[in-house]
């Protein structure tokens, strides 16, 4: 079995989601006492959280590809960087590692045009909603159009992001807030929505709409999963 390298801690909250779905993908996949080997480095946020406010993208893509070559070294056949927003930095994260960095768009997108969807909302912090680091990758490999909630909603999911979901705080008032917004988008005709921060899918839940809503964190964990498998499958043909 291949061993999967999970770059997390930003935040820690949604790396134990990540760590679960590996698990539980594996026990599903090969059943028994089997589980998936992974390694794990999981950074203090709040030194990445400030590299972000100060504009300092390049340092902070250094010092989470130093975190991946130490993966690597240790053993992992494949890094996932555990957060939507740091793929920012992900070209110089891969650019430090001979190892494939599973990018979480790629994940994502490949399920939604899978399902026939062309027009799709995103949530997420205001770098992942305003920048073309995210967008860009959804339009130029899945050919998919991606809707933003208004400017002063992506301030307000921003800031619910970091003061509350972040810090494994979810109310009823954010979910029902979170909710009108995405009523909103669907009426600009979103056929789904992109829960484009791993902390969100921790707040709401496909129950919560009728609107298709694609978890990242989970469709990350799976696609890393399919490698793992495609390529044992591949060793033992």
């Amino acid at each position: 079995m291949k061993t999967i390298g999970l770059l997390g801690g930003m935040s820690w909250e949604s790396t134990v989601l990540y760590y679960q779905l590996l698990n539980q993908g594996v026990r599903e996949q090969l059943g028994g006492l089997h589980s998936a080997k992974i390694l794990m480095h999981s950074v203090d946020f709040a030194e990445i959280e400030q590299l972000q406010v100060n504009g300092q993208w390049q340092q902070a893509g250094l010092q989470l590809a130093d975190a991946a070559r130490g993966l690597e070294k240790s053993g992992a056949d494949m890094v996932l960087l555990c957060t939507n927003l740091m793929h920012k930095v992900a070209p110089v994260i891969a650019a430090q590692i001979k190892v494939p960095l599973l990018h979480i768009a790629d994940a994502t997108g490949s399920v939604i045009t899978s399902q026939g969807l062309k027009n799709v909302a995103l949530l997420g912090t205001r770098y992942t909603m305003e920048e073309d680091f995210y967008r860009q990758r959804l339009l130029d490999n899945f050919d998919l159009n991606v809707l933003i909630p208004e400017a002063d909603e992506r301030d307000y999911i921003h800031t619910t992001i970091f003061n509350e979901l972040c810090q494994g705080i979810f109310t009823s008032a954010t979910r029902q807030n979170y909710l009108a917004i995405i009523d909103k988008l669907r009426t600009q005709g979103a056929e789904g929505v992109i829960l484009g921060c791993t902390e969100i899918p921790l707040l709401i839940r496909q129950q919560d709409t009728d609107l298709p809503l694609f978890n990242t964190a989970a469709l990350h964990a799976q696609f890393a999963l399919q490698q793992v498998f495609t390529e044992d499958e591949n060793n033992r043909s």
